[in-house]
């Protein structure tokens, strides 16, 4: 009897050895957010938190093969990123209202509370930035920060950027030489153009007064041949405890390179 107890045990632990899950550097999940809307992210590293927030027409991967990815990680951070809601394998509801109210923010701030974080650092680009100041008017785990890919324009409710991105999008303009460029593109990635246009809708506005009121340290970061979205000089002026680096480099491809990444590292080791 106890030769077989035995063999019975032997056989249930190489079964427990070979079918257990697999602690690896990367998992991509999702959980269900404040309005039962799928959030999908990714986890790498471990180590000190770093939120990335990707772009508009874009998702995660878009980090992917960044020098600031790869670096965070050599560096031994903890990576997450987000598909913001509307993007990649996050859900994209079509109903215009799931938009509405700092619905991203609110997303972000449910995802840290899933993942129990009690600190982390945030790095948004281009609209991931927009996101991103919001989120600091409502998140106190933040405990830096940097802004890349932006100017100040995005504190204008009216701004005519948006407004036109907004309004070609959902179909209520013709494109016009500023968005059919961007129309073209997100339809050649069978991405979804009206749900685009309402993310241009319910865009966050972050206000002058509630950006002078983020304390923490910030790094504003911007490619010198980027002025797509204000002058970055502004943004830095609005925060007080801010710094202001311009590397080499336009709106698409700063964000990739390894001067973004060395400057945000020198940053972050501060």
């Amino acid at each position: 009897m106890n030769f077989i107890k035995i063999i019975l045990l032997s056989i249930l632990g190489i079964c427990f050895t070979g079918c257990k899950t697999i602690n690896t550097t990367s998992s991509e999940s999702f959980f269900y957010s404040f309005d039962k809307t799928k959030i999908a992210f990714t986890v790498e590293g471990k180590g000190e938190t770093v939120l990335l927030l990707h772009g508009f027409i874009s998702n995660g991967s878009s980090w992917n093969k960044t020098a600031l990815k790869k670096s965070l990680l050599d560096k031994g951070y903890r990576v997450i990123i987000p598909d913001l809601r509307g993007n990649g394998k996050s859900d994209i509801p079509k109903n215009k209202e799931r938009y509405k109210n700092n619905a991203e923010v609110k997303d972000l701030i449910a995802l840290a509370n899933h993942l129990k974080l009690k600190k982390y650092i945030a790095i948004g680009y281009s609209r991931g930035s927009i996101v991103l100041a919001k989120l600091l008017t409502q998140e106190k785990r933040i405990s830096k920060a940097v802004f890349g890919g932006m100017g100040l324009d995005f504190t204008k409710p009216d701004w005519d950027r948006r407004i036109a991105f907004a309004d070609a999008f959902t179909g209520r303009k013709k494109p016009d030489e500023i968005t059919k460029g961007a129309i073209d593109y997100a339809k050649s990635i069978n991405a979804n153009i009206k749900v685009l246009g309402y993310l241009q809708d319910y865009q966050p506005i972050t206000s002058l007064k509630e950006l002078q009121n983020i304390k923490i340290k910030t790094l504003v970061i911007c490619g010198n041949q980027d002025k797509d979205n204000g002058n970055p000089k502004d943004f830095k002026a609005q925060l007080p405890n801010s710094k202001l680096v311009i590397v080499t480099g336009n709106h698409n491809n700063t964000y990739k390179q390894e001067n973004f990444s060395e400057e945000i590292l020198k940053f972050l080791s501060k």
